[in-house]
């Protein structure tokens, strides 16, 4: 599918997997192809984000979002709101946690001291979002898979990425109004 992509989309993929490797995570995940999609210039998502007004202080406030999820064990506001109905005060665990056993401990994908990875592997989540990539692509009718074909994925999955980017005014009916200024019409499920 690599041979697929656009020069941009390329870019991304490489900038995800070098996002995963600063923070010695065990393989690349959906918040690393978001990293790696706000780092991008002058291409079709970087247009689509500034247009939707992340850049600057909101790309800050993104990362900050990111990183609160990581101190959640990635677990995203909705988990923790249905972990609270349900008497689960998770704040409260990762405080515990976190005194016990060191500050962002919880955090999905550590790797651990000592172990070597020669090839980053894509964790599940990644996988569907680039998967749901393609989707995209195709019921667009794109002949190749672009980075605002990632930001698209990432905008419909649920999870973390999703709703980070929500919180900031990026949807997917926003982004493809922004792109191709439809409205959304073509949502591959």
């Amino acid at each position: 599918m690599f041979e697929r992509f656009t020069k941009d989309a390329r870019a991304v993929v490489e900038g995800a997997v070098g996002h995963s490797e600063r923070v010695g995570a065990e393989a690349v995940e959906e918040e690393h192809l978001l990293l790696a999609l706000l780092d991008r210039e002058a291409s079709r998502a970087s247009f689509a984000l500034a247009s939707l007004g992340l850049t600057g202080e909101a790309r800050e406030s993104v990362e900050r979002s990111l990183t609160e999820a990581r101190r959640r064990g990635g677990l995203s506001r909705a988990d923790a709101d249905a972990l609270s109905g349900l008497g689960i005060d998770l704040s409260e665990i990762v405080s515990r946690v976190e005194e016990a056993h060191g500050e962002g401990v919880l955090e999905p994908g550590r790797r651990a001291a000592g172990r070597w990875v020669k090839r980053r592997p894509f964790a599940q989540g990644a996988k569907g979002a680039v998967a749901q990539s393609l989707r995209i692509a195709v019921a667009r009718h794109d002949r190749r898979i672009g980075d605002e074909h990632f930001l698209l994925a990432l905008t419909v999955r649920p999870g973390v990425p999703a709703e980070v980017l929500a919180d900031h005014g990026v949807t997917y009916e926003k982004v493809t109004r922004v792109l191709y200024g439809d409205g959304g019409a073509a949502k591959a499920g």
